[in-house]
């Protein structure tokens, strides 16, 4: 063991999941990868009060640095404490392909961690996130487990169809494998083009139900759930950029997922909108800066401030925890 979350200022989802499904909100599980976009991050969580789980894919992990990664992780967290905020962070691991890659995160002080078997038979599923949690929880680390199968593409992860959860499924696999929370796939999917001009994206809300009745209290959680904000896609092709044009997920229904048993969404794309956007409009407007702070600086902004938005108006979680002052 190289690190062990708790020496890093981390928690595990376990409590954070807990008070969420209480309260009825949901986590914001934001992806990340580079400084600017963890300033953005938690400063937004540690301003509006609501706790955070810090995703990284494998290929972000491995962009970064494994030997980097968990000293960000740490001060992300002495920000926290310096903020005056009592916010809980945690690192995820998301989209975990295999035991291999979830064991050296968990080594490398990450606090939660999932593996992604929804590609494989479900009995392969099934005995791989068995070994993942056996393993995770030996060192107090939660785990995700994911049934279904969610179109798109994210880093590595590609599915040309979607394939919705099946309810009567859920009981049998959670209790095989002693996982700690659940991905289903009821509508959301991975990327920016998720949908065409003209389409009424919904969530199934109706598997959502069944799958709450199948395992009442069990911590949900919903991938590929971002809004793909247009005035994002809009100053990006503004300012040089080519983008054609895309539908995300309707805040208003993820935030009817947020109130139900869904404890985490995740939010990847719309940050990369957002940071890419500010970087184009600086280009744009001052052709002559080359200091990188004058450019990743206003783009951390945007999507700061963006994520503070759907913090209160989306996942509902903001004033969940004590706020922190914001940073001079």
């Amino acid at each position: 063991m190289k690190y062990h979350y708790k020496d890093l200022g981390l928690v595990n989802t376990k409590e954070m999941f807990a008070k969420a499904n209480k309260e009825g909100y949901a986590v914001p599980a934001f992806n990340f990868n580079n400084m600017e976009q963890l300033q953005g991050i938690i400063e937004a969580c540690v301003e509006e009060g609501s706790p955070v789980i810090l995703q990284v894919s494998t290929g972000a992990r491995k962009y970064i640095g494994k030997e980097m990664l968990p000293w960000l992780a740490k001060a992300a967290t002495a920000y926290v404490e310096a903020s005056g905020s009592d916010i809980p962070v945690a690192l995820h691991l998301d989209h975990g392909p295999n035991f291999a890659e979830a064991k050296d995160c968990i080594e490398y002080g990450f606090s939660s961690v999932m593996y992604d078997g929804s590609h494989n038979p479900y009995d392969e599923n099934v005995a791989e996130a068995k070994q993942v949690a056996d393993f995770a929880h030996q060192h107090d680390v939660t785990v995700e487990a994911e049934l279904g199968v969610l179109a798109g593409i994210e880093d590595d992860v590609e599915a040309a169809e979607h394939v919705y959860t099946q309810p009567d499924e859920v009981e049998d696999f959670v209790s095989k494998t002693g996982v700690d929370s659940l991905a289903i796939a009821i509508g959301t999917s991975h990327g920016a083009h998720k949908f065409k001009p003209g389409d009424d994206p919904k969530l199934r809300l109706d598997i959502l139900a069944e799958i709450e009745k199948r395992i009442p209290g069990f911590p949900i959680v919903l991938h590929g759930s971002s809004a793909v904000p247009k005035q994002f896609v809009e100053m990006i092709n503004q300012y040089g950029g080519k983008i054609a044009d895309a539908i995300g997920i309707p805040d208003s229904e993820l935030r009817k997922a947020a109130k139900s048993a869904v404890a985490k969404i995740n939010v990847d794309t719309d940050g990369r909108l957002a940071f890419t956007a500010g970087i184009r409009e600086v280009f744009a407007k001052k052709p002559g800066e080359f200091d990188p702070r004058k450019y990743v600086g206003p783009a951390k902004d945007y999507m700061k401030e963006y994520y503070k938005d759907k913090i209160r108006n989306v996942f509902g979680s903001n004033g969940a925890y004590k706020a922190g002052a914001a940073r001079k």
